[in-house]
């Protein structure tokens, strides 16, 4: 049988797309940085007529980026991002290492100091909360933590024999304790007892599944309907997973949290432009000021530099660097003076 000539079509090529996702997951980068990388990418291939990014060069790459700045304003975070999706589109994905990636100048970001509440002002936003929206902001506040390491909290990771919370895949995708505060532990198990309840009559009807994180999804698949994976704080609806079938439920989605803190910061009247992050600040703050060490506070924010810590020293109630103002040496300076007695 004679042999079959060799084939002259040339291997299909991945949509770019396509790779950079795959380039991104390989490298773990978190879902929501996935997402804005390869938002950047497609802005950038249309900016430049949807031509092959590997046949340009410094030019094009400062345009796209001066543009942000002239004609959307962009802030210099956002800009700083743009710059490092396109790092990684030249370096990772079309495997180009060019020495004019290095020269270009990230943006210079403004400092800004953080929003803090007053302990009353914390008070009276979560009074005018409830369920739980209140008991998830009342930890953002009490334990230090994000908002999405709130909402992805798990079951394993409380500990109430100790009293603390192991935050798994925080920012950077480091792993840190914070503390369980020990008011919150009672409303805490009874929500535990709620979504366990919710989670056996899950597995009644053949649900009960939950995501688990890549790697511990290839080792162990079945845990993704054992207990300690199971959410805190499940989401009311649950949904089927295109490629396995399987029924989920997915945590309380974090938008839930953030309309119930912005409603209640206004309902509450506090004049500060008040997020679900602002109670993390206030934590750091008020630690500060009952006399914590910045190197503690360090690690339960899960800081890599103290440097990003000291912000907190600026904004304690003794006022910038702790310095007593000298009006306030002088007591009753603004009170109106004495009538004078007129003599005829």
């Amino acid at each position: 049988m004679p042999a079959k000539p060799p084939s002259t079509s040339t291997p299909a090529v991945r949509p770019l797309g396509e790779r950079a996702r795959e380039a991104m997951r390989l490298r773990h980068l978190s879902p929501r940085t996935e997402e804005a990388y390869l938002g950047w990418m497609r802005r950038y291939h249309e900016f430049n007529g949807r031509r092959d990014p590997a046949r340009f060069g410094a030019e094009q790459v400062t345009a796209f980026l001066t543009q942000l700045v002239r004609e959307r304003d962009v802030s210099a975070s956002t800009q700083n991002q743009a710059l490092s999706a396109l790092l990684f589109l030249y370096r990772e994905v079309l495997g180009i290492d060019l020495p004019w990636l290095d020269e270009l100048v990230r943006a210079q970001r403004p400092a800004r100091l953080p929003v803090v509440l007053s302990r009353d002002e914390v008070r009276a936003v979560l009074r005018e909360m409830d369920g739980t929206p209140r008991l998830m902001s009342a930890l953002l506040y009490g334990a230090g933590l994000r908002l999405l390491e709130c909402c992805q909290l798990r079951v394993k990771d409380l500990d109430f024999d100790r009293s603390q919370i192991v935050v798994r895949e925080g920012k950077g995708d480091k792993d840190r304790v914070a503390l369980l505060p020990v008011g919150l532990r009672a409303p805490l198990r009874a929500q535990v007892e709620q979504a366990r309840a919710q989670h056996e009559a899950d597995l009644a009807r053949g649900a009960g599944w939950v995501e688990l994180p890549d790697a511990w999804a290839r080792k162990a698949p079945n845990d993704g309907r054992s207990w300690p994976w199971q959410w805190v704080f499940p989401a009311t609806r649950t949904y089927t997973h295109p490629e396995t079938g399987q029924v989920r439920r997915h945590h309380l989605h974090e938008t839930v949290l953030q309309r119930a803190v912005r409603e209640a910061v206004s309902t509450a009247g506090v004049p500060k432009r008040a997020t679900c992050h602002t109670f993390r600040h206030s934590f750091a703050t008020h630690l500060l000021e009952d006399g914590t060490d910045i190197r503690t506070l360090q690690e339960l924010l899960g800081h890599s530099d103290v440097s990003t810590t000291m912000i907190y020293t600026h904004v304690l109630d003794r006022g910038p660097l702790g310095v007593r103002s000298p009006v306030d040496r002088l007591p009753n300076l603004l009170e109106a003076p004495p009538p004078v007695a007129y003599v005829a």
